[in-house]
């Protein structure tokens, strides 16, 4: 029986626009809203300039972002013992040849018929790659995250959690690969299993051989207990969103209790994602491929 930690989770709003309700997320774009970072002051704001006043001047220069850093380190600091505070950066995967197929079809039809299929006459989809346009949209995600680290001096993450699915883990290479990392946070991605997509049925969510992803991958690393074929996967069985939602709150219980880390990057599917967003009492908030939100949580042991 597992004696890992459990915790109850909540989004702290107020932070960032994806938080309020009156963002639309069907308009939101994160690159041209500094990934959604609130312009506001602190209260740790007051407590440097020792004013206790409204000032809205940057503090010695630092920028938002800098500023919201040592705002979760103050969180952090004052928080009760068994309380931690995180900020998820979470990622959707860009466009992968599945969704193409289902831009085709249309939504019904793909759930009703095609997504139980390998494939059509025009393309496989069984753990897809992404298209010329998933690529694109990865890439545009680099130029951002360059300068976001170097510019606008938004922490880069501690740690990197992938998704075992093809199409994840191209999104995450060409994300942060090659980025100017500081040296204490390198990209060093974990591949979990707790992180995939709703599984079952839908081949696109059936995982390649180990033995191929680490071919394919070997910068990555994967948790041993991953076996060579995908064990989890079934032909006659969809996750359900309660099953989804359990999956994905063992998940956040293992990076909660075992990773020290304060800013993380998840890297997964637009299933998934919303399934996260759930758990941690967040709004509704769907993602377009290629998009990314980052989310201050609070977790609370017990």
């Amino acid at each position: 029986m597992s004696t890992q930690d459990t915790f109850s989770y909540s989004t702290v709003t107020g932070y960032f626009l994806q938080d309020d309700d009156a963002t639309v997320a069907a308009e939101f774009d994160f690159i041209s809203t500094d990934f959604g970072l609130v312009e506001r002051r602190y209260e740790i704001d007051s407590r440097d300039d020792g004013s206790g006043g409204d000032d809205d001047d940057d503090d010695d220069g630092k920028t938002q972002w800098q500023r919201f850093e040592e705002e979760v380190g103050r969180l952090n600091g004052q928080a009760d013992e068994g309380t931690v505070f995180k900020v998820l950066y979470m990622g959707r995967h860009g466009q992968g040849v599945h969704n193409v197929a289902e831009g085709r079809y249309g939504t019904a039809e793909w759930d009703r018929y095609w997504a139980a299929q390998e494939g059509d006459s025009i393309a496989d989809w069984v753990d897809p790659n992404l298209t010329d346009t998933g690529v694109q949209q990865a890439q545009r995600v680099h130029e951002f995250w360059k300068h976001q680290i170097a510019v606008a001096r938004t922490p880069a993450p501690e740690t990197y959690y992938c998704s075992p699915l093809y199409r994840c883990l191209e999104t995450a290479n060409i994300t942060f690969a090659d980025l100017d990392l500081p040296p204490a946070r390198p990209y060093r991605p974990v591949v979990k299993e707790l992180l995939r997509e709703a599984n079952g049925v839908h081949t696109c969510d059936r995982r390649s051989p180990l033995s191929a992803l680490r071919a394919s991958f070997p910068n990555f690393i994967f948790e041993p207990s991953m076996t060579e074929d995908d064990e989890l996967w079934s032909r006659d069985t969809r996750e359900t969103n309660g099953e989804l939602d359990g999956r994905m709150k063992e998940l956040l219980d293992d990076i909660f209790a075992h990773d020290g880390s304060r800013f993380v990057s998840l890297t997964s599917h637009s299933g998934a994602i919303c399934s996260l967003l759930r758990v941690l009492g967040h709004r509704e908030f769907r993602l377009v491929t290629g998009g990314v939100i980052p989310v201050l949580v609070k977790g609370v042991k017990g």
